[in-house]
């Protein structure tokens, strides 16, 4: 008799949607403390391991406005190209980008974590799917509001690429005590979500030279009065 293995979480088959969103959440609240928004710099790509073809890093560009510095690997097959650099609202058809811009000045301004249930935009070749998109605040170095870390999950086939997506619903929740301090991780990072800034290059000293003499003597006479100066006697 064949037996088949299935995931059961409360009688339920675990979603992977959920699974992610959930492993990425817990995360950045373990970064949290339970107090304030943590830093870019504190996000380790080992502690989202299992999430990382679904994870990104985005930073605030303009208001409303947010493009990928960093983006897992699922992305890219759903857009069916890379898309580091690009905005969010790119993966939504237009009528959805209103409020997804809404959303994400929400995330920036308030803060906020914002949660978006998507479905697929259909169309030749693409068959339906089902994506789950959770947005969570960072602070930069400066201490600003300017970077998010988030994940988004589409389960089913992908089919023809680009995949946009539409709106089925979505939250915000306020993120109590965000001004307070979130404790810090040791500064060591493995690579993957990793930034490094480029190293500090000081610019060459010119080589010493000799003195240039005025030209006086090749100067015509022209010049020559030129550079002369009145002198008045006391």
């Amino acid at each position: 008799m064949k037996v088949i293995a299935i995931a059961v979480r409360t009688g339920l088959v675990m979603d992977k949607r959920f699974q992610v969103a959930g492993e990425v959440r817990g995360y950045w609240e373990g970064l949290r403390g339970g107090r304030g928004v943590p830093l870019r710099s504190a996000v380790d790509p080992r502690g989202i391991e299992r999430a990382l073809e679904y994870a990104f890093i985005l930073e605030r560009i303009a208001p409303s406005i947010a493009r990928f510095r960093l983006a897992g690997m699922h992305l890219s097959d759903l857009m069916g190209m890379e898309v580091r650099g690009m905005p969010l609202t790119s993966f939504f058809t237009p009528k959805a980008r209103p409020r997804v811009a809404a959303l994400l000045e929400g995330v920036f301004q308030g803060p906020d974590v914002a949660e978006l249930t998507l479905a697929g935009e259909g169309g030749f070749g693409k068959p339906d799917l089902q994506g789950k998109l959770l947005i969570l605040p960072l602070k930069s170095d400066l201490g600003d509001v300017t970077r998010a870390l988030g994940c988004l999950v589409a389960d089913g086939q992908i089919g023809r690429a680009p995949r946009r997506f539409d709106i089925l619903s979505d939250s915000s929740t306020r993120i109590e005590d965000a001004t307070k301090t979130a404790p810090q991780p040791p500064r060591e990072r493995a690579a993957g979500f990793a930034e490094p800034a480029a190293a500090f290059r000081a610019a060459p000293m010119p080589a010493p030279g000799p003195i240039a003499e005025p030209l006086i003597d090749a100067a015509t006479p022209e010049q020559r009065r030129a550079m002369m100066r009145l002198v008045r006697p006391d």
